[in-house]
């Protein structure tokens, strides 16, 4: 696994970082200006039908809804070696219980959603939701960082961006979640609609930060592509494109706000006949994620 392996304490600050993702979810009104598919599986099936009887508590904000469950973390042991000394930090400093407590006190659930880490035997990070869990696996965090490595950066670098692609997949993973347990109204590709759930708790409640793992995200996608044929397969999965996923997350940066990321259309990152419909595409984007969770956002 190389440094991955063996900085435990590098991996315990990503994971670290969980804790504070959705911390700001609190504040609807901030406004801070300025082949992965095999890592975002969300093995869709049929979710529960709604509660109609669920209208909401009348201390709370008009239309929210009753809190039934919470974000609880599900003890997993290690069968790989090479992960059982980041296995150990996790488990001793609580990461996933602060995190879970952090979401606990941030959104309202229909029912608990389990959290875990562990070593899966495969690069994978998914939401199951026939027992509404988030798995995160180590061999995700390890393939990230080696293919951050193949593409010329330093290990330090590598498990930098490493730890910034890892909160964006959380972050899609954990829209999955949300789109099963609230059942969300989607219309079109749920993969899609996950990421752009990403993309806009990192851009719109996160901030500056929020924008790197955006960015971090999109560069692995694109090395990613460079990196595999497309055959019959890669073209059935529900996943877009890893082109797709790098454009579909620079727009979503760009059409935040154009003058200061500007420069993805000067540097020929973004080209112009897609970047001139950006701006439109995420104020959509923004308004429809912003009304769908409202309901279930505590005061």
């Amino acid at each position: 696994m190389g440094p991955l392996s063996k900085n435990k304490l590098n991996l315990l600050i990503v994971l670290g970082t969980l804790v504070l993702i959705l911390g700001c979810m609190c504040d609807p009104n901030r406004n801070d200006s300025g082949d992965l598919s095999l890592s975002s599986d969300s093995n869709s099936e049929d979710a529960p039908a709604r509660d109609d009887s669920d209208t909401g508590d009348d201390s709370g904000k008009p239309g929210q809804r009753d809190d039934k469950g919470d974000f609880v973390v599900e003890s997993t042991d290690v069968e790989n070696p090479n992960f059982e000394s980041v296995h150990r930090e996790i488990t001793r400093a609580k990461v996933l219980e602060k995190a879970a407590d952090k979401l606990n006190r941030t959104l309202i659930l229909p029912h608990d959603i389990t959290l875990r880490t562990k070593d899966c035997g495969t690069v994978n990070a998914f939401y199951d939701p026939r027992d509404k869990s988030i798995t995160f696996c180590y061999e995700l965090m390890a393939h990230l960082f080696n293919l951050f490595k193949s593409d010329g950066a330093s290990d330090q670098e590598a498990n930098e961006q490493m730890a910034k692609a890892v909160n964006f997949i959380f972050l899609h993973e954990l829209g999955h979640a949300l789109i099963d347990s609230y059942e969300l109204p989607i219309t079109a590709n749920e993969e899609d609609a996950a990421d752009r759930c990403s993309s806009y708790i990192c851009i719109e409640e996160i901030g500056e930060e929020g924008v790197e793992w955006v960015v971090a995200a999109a560069e692995a996608f694109y090395i990613q592509s460079k990196n595999r044929q497309i055959g019959k397969e890669g073209l059935a999965d529900e996943h877009l494109l890893e082109e797709q996923r790098f454009f579909n997350s620079l727009c979503m940066i760009y059409g935040s706000n154009p003058n200061k990321y500007s420069q993805f259309v000067s540097r020929g990152l973004l080209p112009e006949a897609r970047a001139v419909r950006c701006p439109s595409e995420y104020a959509k984007t923004a308004k429809a994620w912003e009304q769908l969770l409202e309901p279930w956002r505590k005061d």
